[in-house]
């Protein structure tokens, strides 16, 4: 396999541990823990693993470990730093006992059902040290919630000799684990579960969790690609760059890229639905700042727009909730009346409200509304190409403006959403310290006999030698949500908080940015060279755990 010269150069780096964990460790038990929210509701449905204490490992006496095999499950999206896990449970359990052997399941939870897998030794994991993606073994998205699956990957644990395993995933994934680690549990097979925090959408985290991994290279990565924009954009001088960014339930990717970057405009979902604003608002606020900045002689700019901000907008929500439920019922009539009538027979069976939203999009926009349903019937948002729906309003805007004498200036958009370019870069020196922190942290819980916990390694402003390693139960980041039309338990999504400090920080210099060009070019991800410019954390990361 050829390798680019980084490559070869990242393969020697070594990620920097924690202190507690470069020794023997032993557990230090914190108090008793309890769910977000439902606690009645979670604490029957997790009998055997609601209500465990917070876990910290501090530096004990060296001892004897009897040999165990541990299995590894790559969990929904990619996110980089997954091969750090990977590598950092690998030599956390050959640390405990030269003899465990660790396997990785192939293609994600479907591998555990379907019995695919492979062992991986010390020469398959060298190849993927400090690497992007999740190519070791693949990731899926099939999700374990039935007796029939937990059965016949239990089939496959036993016949492998496996006592533990780790699901490397996102808040759903890491929900599965939790149902995993509790039906074992129930059926006293001696398999534990242990959970690792992971997206680049950053929407899993809490008191216990800092940060999901990924979040730190991705915003990097589309940061650099933003600044090349803005320094484009800056020096043609003709077009408004319109950006998209990946992040369908929570701003926190376009809000740190913001941070990064400063943009003229970036929207920020939660706050459109907390002042009930409505897609004209939206679209007046961004054709403002044009304006603005036009009669500075300033025709160019550039809008950071989060992927899921038309879910937010209330008005938009409700319009897509009914379209929903009407094409759940009448999609073959729809489908069988001619293109050019579509629109039209809409507009005539949706609610007074919701058809005069219809009515004003797009006919592009519309279209995606009402054609592409995803498995189970909804609209496929990502799909939307917000980006050029609130362009093409905001032209259209402009120049009824401009009819009223009202505005001057010339408006000539480009589009871009950046969204896979992220997820597989090779990670920042942060990730790959964190990850690897992560995946030794999993080991000693593993050794230490814990099941239902997720990882969790804190204090991430401070230096890597002064980073508290542990565990919290899952069962703590849990509530009961409305899924498919059923009550389920599910962790707790974390949205930006609008009273947060990384809101507030951006909300204070905003208006600055719209009327200047006060763009800041980070450039790319830097592995070597002094520390402020290669172990940097996150903006939104500082600005939270800033006390």
């Amino acid at each position: 396999m050829t390798k680019s010269a980084l490559q070869i150069a990242r393969a020697a780096y070594q990620p920097k541990l924690p202190k507690a964990l470069k020794g023997a460790v032993k557990v230090q038990e914190g108090e008793p823990t309890h769910s977000v929210a439902d606690e009645e509701e979670i604490k029957k449905l997790f009998p055997n693993t609601y209500g465990m204490p917070l876990i910290k490992f501090v530096e004990g006496e060296e001892k004897d470990y009897a040999p165990m095999n541990v299995g590894v499950i790559l969990s929904g999206g990619q996110a980089p730093g997954g091969h750090n896990v990977i590598s950092g449970l690998f030599d956390g359990v050959k640390k405990l006992n030269p003899a465990n052997k660790l396997y990785g399941f192939i293609l994600g939870p479907g591998g555990l059902v379907d019995h695919k897998y492979t062992e991986l030794t010390a020469d398959v994991i060298d190849e993927y040290r400090n690497t992007g993606g999740f190519d070791i073994i693949g990731s899926g998205r099939t999700k374990l919630e039935k007796e029939a699956q937990f059965e016949k990957g239990y089939e496959i644990l036993k016949e492998l000799g496996i006592k533990a395993v780790v699901i490397i995933g996102g808040d759903d994934s890491n929900t599965n684990a939790c149902v995993l680690a509790e039906y074992y549990a129930a059926k006293n097979y001696g398999v534990q579960v242990i959970g690792c925090p992971k997206t680049i959408d950053g929407d899993l985290k809490n008191e216990m969790i800092e940060t999901s991994f990924g979040f730190d290279t991705a915003c990097k990565t589309y940061s650099e690609l933003i600044g090349n924009i803005e320094r484009d954009c800056n020096s043609a001088r003709k077009y408004w760059h319109f950006i998209k960014l990946m992040g369908r339930s929570a701003s926190h990717i376009a809000l740190e890229c913001a941070l990064q970057t400063q943009p003229n405009i970036c929207l920020i979902s939660e706050e459109v639905e907390a002042k009930n604003m409505s897609l004209d608002d939206v679209v007046t606020y961004i054709a403002n700042a044009v304006a603005a900045r036009a009669a500075e002689g300033n025709n160019f700019g550039t809008v950071l727009v989060p992927e899921g901000l038309i879910e937010f907008i209330p008005a938009m929500k409700k319009l897509i909730a009914e379209l929903n439920d009407f094409l759940a019922v009448h999609a073959e009539e729809y489908a069988a009346i001619e293109p050019n009538k579509q629109r039209e027979y809409i507009i005539s069976k949706l609610s007074a409200d919701n058809a005069a939203v219809y009515a004003s999009l797009p006919e592009g926009v519309a279209r995606q509304l009402t054609l592409d349903r995803d498995p189970h019937g909804n609209v496929q948002v990502s799909l939307i190409e917000t980006e050029k729906l609130l362009s093409e309003m905001v032209g259209k805007k402009l120049a009824a403006w401009k009819a009223e004498g009202k505005y001057t200036g010339k408006f000539s958009a480009q589009h871009h959403f950046f969204g896979y370019e992220g997820r597989c870069a090779a990670p920042s020196n942060f990730d790959a310290d964190y990850c690897y922190a992560l995946g030794y942290t999993a080991s000693m819980l593993i050794a230490n006999g814990k099941t239902g916990y997720m990882s969790s390694v804190r204090n991430l402003t401070a230096p890597a030698e002064e980073w508290i390693a542990g565990g919290v139960p899952i069962t703590m980041m849990m509530n009961m949500e409305r899924r498919h039309g059923e009550m389920k338990p599910v962790i707790q999504k974390a949205l930006v908080r609008l009273d947060g400090a990384p809101f507030k920080a951006f909300a204070a210099v905003r208006d600055m940015w719209a009327k200047e060009t006060a763009y800041v070019y980070p450039g790319p991800i830097q592995y070597f060279g002094p520390a402020e410019v290669c172990d940097q954390t996150t903006k939104t990361l500082l600005l939270e755990q800033t006390k």
